[in-house]
């Protein structure tokens, strides 16, 4: 198990057309807060060897739009240890981005990456096995 502040989990995940829901091929900001649900899961089975419950945000802040065709990268990084409590900080960034003036399948790999949304959230486990 990797049970020890600092370690990190990060998922990609391409945005398809079919979840864009506002003008200019936005995406909803909860699509964010879906992929850091994930990484928390992922994370937690990693440190505990469970996938936990989600207790709740402290903070979430949407810096910049996401829109459908961008690859998304989501990191979850254990911040804080308690006895069943898990304070994860999560963060988002756009590492790829459609470019349609160039073509209907044009991108672009962004360098820096885009932050689009940042979260700090708390997640807890069950009691060990005694």
């Amino acid at each position: 198990m990797n049970l020890y502040e600092g370690f990190s989990v990060t998922h990609r995940r391409y945005v398809p057309h079919s979840h864009a829901h506002y003008g200019g091929n936005l995406v909803d900001g909860a699509y964010g807060l879906g992929m850091f649900g994930d990484v928390a899961t992922e994370l937690l089975i990693q440190t505990d060897a469970d996938e936990g419950l989600f207790a709740g945000y402290d903070k979430v802040e949407f810096l910049a739009p996401i829109q459908a065709g961008d690859v998304i990268e989501a990191t979850a990084t254990l911040t804080r240890i308690g006895n069943r409590s898990r304070t994860l900080d999560f963060e988002a960034r756009v590492v790829c981005r459609s470019a349609p003036v160039r073509g209907p399948s044009a991108a672009d790999v962004l360098d820096p990456p885009v932050v689009v949304t940042r979260a700090r959230g708390v997640c807890v486990v069950p009691k060990p096995a005694e």
